[in-house]
């Protein structure tokens, strides 16, 4: 995925730009801690602490989160939200996700809360995003449909547990992810790293059940010349 005599280097950068991407790309896609990326790394010749690592993938997954949203198609318009709770420092947080009928993860939000104000919050972030989808799908948690009265009365709102399994199953990726980290550090940490791991990870986590094994290779082949331009767009 990179050629370490690539001299395409961002300025005050010792290593080029497809080296960065190629770690912050294997962090994300798979559940791998720092210094096992550090181990690859190594591996393919390239020597680089997992401190360094860790600034790589903190100043540029949000980059690299932000084209793909850019350059994502417009999500089905069927939307299904779901929260779930997550302890910081022992206290307990709330990670808001939703998703679209095809599983791509449409954004997620760390609140402190599981009110009516955290879902109009959340509700107002996706909506600004995305605009109004035809149909919104949730659990039975009454904080939805008060919110969804205020800022989308005519959005049609249904709610039962059995219809939600969708958003319910994404946070299995976030789950894997917090034990290897050793939980999270703090809300924000939870939030701006979750933002960007959700898109990433979504780009190459292909509906492989859905497609041919020739389909699957074209859709992944596809993944990394994408991964590769927005690696060759990175800049300081």
């Amino acid at each position: 995925m990179f050629n370490i005599e690539d001299l395409s280097r961002i300025k005050g950068f010792r290593f080029p730009k497809s080296v960065i991407g190629y770690a912050v790309w294997a962090y994300h896609r798979f559940a791998l801690s720092l210094r096992d990326v550090e181990d690859l790394l190594a591996e393919l010749g390239v020597t680089v602490s997992y401190e360094t690592i860790r600034d790589w993938v903190n100043r540029f997954g949000h980059g690299f989160a932000a084209k793909i949203r850019r350059d994502r198609p417009a999500p089905a318009d069927k939307w299904h939200l779901d929260e779930v709770v997550i302890r910081i420092k022992g206290k307990t947080h709330w990670l808001w996700r939703a998703v679209d009928a095809k599983g791509d993860v449409l954004d997620i939000l760390v609140q402190s809360r599981r009110n009516k104000a955290a879902a109009r919050r959340f509700l107002l972030k996706l909506l600004k995003r995305w605009s109004a989808p035809r149909v919104m799908v949730t659990d039975k948690l009454r904080s939805y449909g008060a919110a969804k009265v205020e800022i989308a009365p005519g959005l049609e709102h249904r709610q039962h547990k059995g219809l939600n399994n969708r958003s319910e199953a994404s946070h299995r990726h976030t789950r894997r992810r917090e034990k290897i980290m050793g939980r999270f550090k703090s809300p924000m940490q939870a939030q701006r790293f979750l933002s960007a791991h959700d898109q990433i990870a979504c780009l190459f986590r292909l509906k492989r059940h859905r497609l041919s094994a020739e389909s699957y290779r074209h859709a992944r082949n596809d993944a990394f010349d994408l991964w590769a331009g927005y690696a060759a767009e990175l800049a300081a």
